[in-house]
């Protein structure tokens, strides 16, 4: 009798604590944000849409990757590292077909906001969760893709950004390698 009931006392601290982990994880998940991919513009940016239907531009928080394409940032990126124009084009280009190849058009992704919630530009400005749970922002630094750009006050995942680029340094991976042609 005894180990009845401490098996039923067992099984009922086992569903609550089931229960309040599904509450966070339910709450976590509707503080982020659902939108659809429309179209991947580089590594680091793309449009989705939004439930309501509303397009937006959404810019990565915490990362920068190479520019795929001519214009002011390219020639300032190329003095600034010293890098050809051409090698800097190529990695870029590396880096959008990654993006591309994890955000497929019509893909539902969840956006979650730091403490600014849009650039300069207009771009929302968002860690972007896909839907296996995995973090785009840290895939991206993870596979060598991709820097570690700060811009306070947008600082919740910092460390663990920072650790992703350590990673992919210490492998050599992405454009950390030092084989690169």
């Amino acid at each position: 009798m005894r180990t009845v009931i401490l098996f039923y006392i067992l099984l009922l601290l086992f569903s609550y604590s089931c229960k309040e982990s599904t509450k966070a994880n339910k709450e976590e998940n509707e503080a982020k944000i659902p939108c659809r991919v429309v179209k991947v513009i580089d590594g680091d940016t793309f449009t989705c849409t939004l439930k309501n239907g509303e397009e937006i531009k959404v810019r990565l928080i915490g990362v920068d990757t190479p520019e795929s394409r001519e214009g002011p940032k390219l020639e300032r990126d190329a003095e600034r590292t010293g890098l050809s124009k051409k090698e800097i084009l190529r990695m870029g280009k590396e880096a959008t077909e990654y993006t591309k190849k994890l955000l497929p058009k019509g893909e539902v992704v969840y956006l979650e906001q730091d403490v600014q919630p849009t650039d300069r530009y207009g771009r929302v400005l968002a860690y972007v969760w896909l839907k296996d749970g995995r973090m785009l922002n840290e895939l991206l630094l993870l596979e060598g893709m991709a820097q570690v750009y700060t811009i306070p006050p947008n600082v919740k995942y910092q460390e663990r950004l920072l650790k992703a680029q350590k990673k992919a340094m210490e492998e050599g991976r992405g454009f950390w390698s030092v084989n690169k042609p």
